[in-house]
């Protein structure tokens, strides 16, 4: 409310408040009964005889008389200062861009500024309800509503919603028997208005009011109605049926869906045009127009009512007489008791995804609820959403949490069996060293040694599906490494199976570990050869593939580049759908106890993503099966690839040197000791990292070789040789470790004069490090 309009208000209210400023109307009939009261005292003046009396009378008769010329007089300079009042009002009001009203308490107009006269007409009598009666449907009830209001609190304000936009009525009291009202406009307008609803679309309330009709709606009955008899001649509305609307053209058949909606209201969609021979076996064919998946169900879980896109989603030609049970499944719970829920109101009711029984293809749908009222009856619809991309990523990552998992547990078993091994096979070869081939016990050593290698070589596989084993890369050509492989892989195959190769002329080299790549083609190549036990053909084909674009391949994305692919295929029995998701999980195997340990496809997924690649498996029972290896191409050397594989042994001799064997695992330490010693080397142990650094603080304490573990409890490996190293700079190093190299890589890379040494190591192996690092 501007300051303009505020003025008048006080200046009006001031000047209303004049004692004599009185209503005409209730000024008249006052004169009359004074000057009726006057003329019977004069005629009884003129019936009495006495003077006396005669002349009381007439004095009585004379001054009722003047009285009611003073009324009267006083009346009219009340008439006069109202005049003046309504014209000051009306003249400082005139500026106002909102319609602005004086009225009585009758609600008849007193004055009104232009933007008044401009845009509402009075009504009968000059009365503001007949004003507003061209925008509300019943103004009178608002106006009493806010004048009760306003002669409680001095104003009152109400927003009302109208066909044109928002409109907020103010009321101020203006004296006491006038009110001042003030009409504005809102600056929002009912959002539906902008929704764009193509279909003729309605909002109808309590005793069958329209409340709001979008512009298509309007568009088809013509005006802007009041009630839902005048667009529907005959009620009630018969839902998801043909019901005649009112238009300009006369009668018309449309489609009629009614929504329960909130507060007692209901939306009513309009589909003109459609005939009736037009309509789906469901009877619901205008939704076939929406392009959202809707059906419309029983509280028992039947579905009435679908459309085309709910058909085509859920893969089925016609949903009549079917159950909701029937199409889905996956809940986690009674899908009845879901339904009964929603239907009643209990709980919060929130949006499922379950998956779509079909045969052709793998389809998840989140269906959400909604509650409507036909008939007196509850129903469903729900409205069903594609939800295949997402439960495709969710089970991409619980895949991968799990595969994660596994890989940890892997991971720390095998380093735990690491150290064990270690401390057999190394006290195994202590022992054959003290015994020739002719004693009894030799060949009992050899069958343990042996033992232990099997074991050391089962932990391998256990590391290389974890990703966690030490990979030694390197430039290679896949067309060499194969022709290498053959004739390894002939006598794996046997008679029975025919081994082909295939290459692509210019193949492109990759980067990875020779021998372990070797092992992921064994392990798919004697799978393929147990995959046919009567004989058959197995091809190992390679190839350079370009992806212009990610390539979206069993829950994992190839991104865009040059690779090498591998495919080893086999004519076998095939494996089944639902098998095939878990070929790759470590002891998962389809033979019988005793014919596999279920580690070779798990092995060969691990050392190909640690290197980089991927592995897909394509098979159907009776057809074969076809491993494909992704493998990224590799055109220049990259810089630092040289062969660190590990150095041959030379000769046995002695030597001669000071070393620091830090190990926690005391059977190791012990190995260990007894074999650097039998090589002439002076060992001292710590157990603790910190026991070293004590033994260090001593500056007449002469190291040539460190030997650590890298991870111990305290200080790991690489934190104590660093600070050790600060005044001992000659110092060589020699770390051991049961994980990776690659767990430590980036301390390993700061300590130029260090070398890795993978556990479970021989005795050879150990000592021929120790000795090249002291040369």
């Amino acid at each position: 409310m501007n300051r303009q309009w505020g003025r008048t208000f006080l200046a009006f209210t001031f000047s209303s408040m004049a004692p004599l400023r009185l209503r005409a109307r209730h000024l008249r009939p006052r004169v009359a009964l004074v000057l009726a009261a006057g003329g019977l005292f004069a005629l009884a003046a003129l019936a009495l005889p006495q003077p006396p009396a005669r002349l009381a009378l007439f004095a009585v008769a004379i001054t009722l008389g003047l009285t009611a010329l003073w009324i009267t007089v006083a009346s009219g300079l009340g008439r006069r200062d109202d005049t003046r009042a309504i014209g000051a009002f009306a003249e400082i009001l005139d500026g106002d861009a909102a319609p602005s009203f004086l009225t009585d308490h009758d609600g008849r107009v007193l004055a009104s500024n232009r933007a008044a006269s401009r845009e509402f007409e009075e009504g009968p009598h000059g009365t503001l309800a007949g004003a507003l009666k061209r925008v509300l449907a019943n103004p009178g009830a608002l106006l009493h509503r806010l004048e009760g209001r306003a002669e409680a609190k001095g104003f009152a304000q109400e927003d009302v919603v109208t066909r044109g936009g928002h409109l907020r009525v103010w009321v101020h009291r203006a004296g006491d028997s006038r009110l001042l009202w003030r009409i504005e406009k809102s600056a929002e307008r009912p959002q539906r208005e902008a929704d764009g609803v193509p279909l003729p679309m309605l909002t109808v309330g309590r005793n069958d009011a329209v409340l709001f009709m979008n512009q298509a709606a309007r568009t088809l009955v013509g005006e802007r109605a009041r009630t839902l008899g005048r667009v529907c001649p005959e009620l009630p509305l018969r839902s998801g049926q043909f019901n005649d609307v009112s238009t300009p053209d006369g009668l018309i058949s449309c489609l009629v869906v009614e929504l329960e909606g909130t507060a007692g209201r209901r939306e009513v969609f309009l589909l003109p045009g459609v005939a009736a021979t037009e309509r789906q076996p469901d009877g619901w064919s205008f939704v076939d127009e929406l392009p959202v998946p809707l059906l419309k169900l029983s509280r028992r879980g039947d579905v009435e009512l679908s459309n085309q896109p709910a058909r085509d989603l859920l893969g089925v030609s016609g949903c009549s007489g079917r159950r909701l049970g029937e199409l889905v499944e996956g809940l986690g719970r009674p899908i009845a008791d879901w339904l009964d829920d929603a239907a009643a109101g209990r709980g919060n009711i929130q949006a499922e995804v379950v998956r779509v029984r079909r045969d052709d293809a793998e389809v998840f749908v989140q269906i959400t609820l909604n509650r409507a009222s036909e008939n007196g009856e509850t129903v469903l619809i729900a409205v069903l959403n594609d939800a295949t991309k997402f439960k495709s990523l969710e089970a991409q990552f619980v895949q991968s949490q799990k595969m994660q998992a596994i890989g940890q547990l892997s991971g720390g078993v095998a380093h735990d069996f690491n150290n064990l091994l270690t401390a057999i096979s190394g006290h195994c070869e202590l022992l054959l060293t003290k015994h020739d081939q002719g004693d009894a016990d030799y060949a009992d050593l050899v069958q343990i040694n042996q033992n232990a290698n099997r074991a050391a070589a089962l932990v391998g596989q256990l590391l290389a599906y974890s990703r966690k084993q030490t990979l030694r890369p390197e430039i290679i050509d896949l067309r060499d490494s194969v022709a290498d492989l053959t004739h390894l892989l002939n006598r794996l195959v046997g008679e029975k199976i025919c081994l082909s190769l295939a290459h692509d002329p210019d193949l492109w080299r990759i980067r990875a570990d020779k021998r372990q790549f070797e092992q992921v083609l064994m392990n798919l190549v004697v799978n393929a050869r147990d995959a046919m036990p009567e004989g058959g053909d197995i091809e190992i084909a390679t190839e350079n593939l370009t992806l212009d674009k990610p390539l979206n391949r069993d829950r994992a994305v190839v991104a865009p580049g040059r690779y090498v692919a591998v495919k080893v295929t086999d004519e076998g029995s095939g494996i089944p759908p639902d098998l095939l998701a878990k070929i790759f999980e470590p002891f998962f195997t389809t033979k019988r106890a005793g014919e596999g340990t279920g580690l070779g496809l798990s092995t060969a997924y691990g050392i190909i993503k640690q290197s980089g690649g991927f592995i897909f498996a394509d098979s159907s029972p009776g057809a074969g099966s076809t491993f494909t290896l992704l493998m990224p191409a590799m055109t220049e050397p990259a810089d630092g690839d040289t062969d660190r594989r590990r150095p041959a042994a030379e000769p046995a001799g002695s030597a001669e040197g000071v070393v620091l064997l830090v190990e926690d695992e005391a059977p190791v330490r012990a190995f260990a000791s007894r074999a650097l010693q039998m090589r002439g080397l002076t060992v001292f142990e710590a157990e603790t990292a910190e026991e070293a650094l004590e033994l260090l603080s001593d500056p007449a304490f002469a190291v040539d070789v460190f030997v650590t573990d890298v991870v111990m409890p305290g200080i790991d490996g690489p934190s104590w040789v660093r600070q050790a190293l600060v005044d001992r700079p000659e110092v060589r190093v020699v770390f051991v470790s049961g994980y990776a190299e690659e767990t430590f890589a980036d301390d390993h890379a700061r300590l130029s004069d260090s070398v890795f040494l993978p556990k479970p190591f021989s005795l050879s192996e150990l000592t021929e490090t120790v000795v090249r690092q002291l040369g």
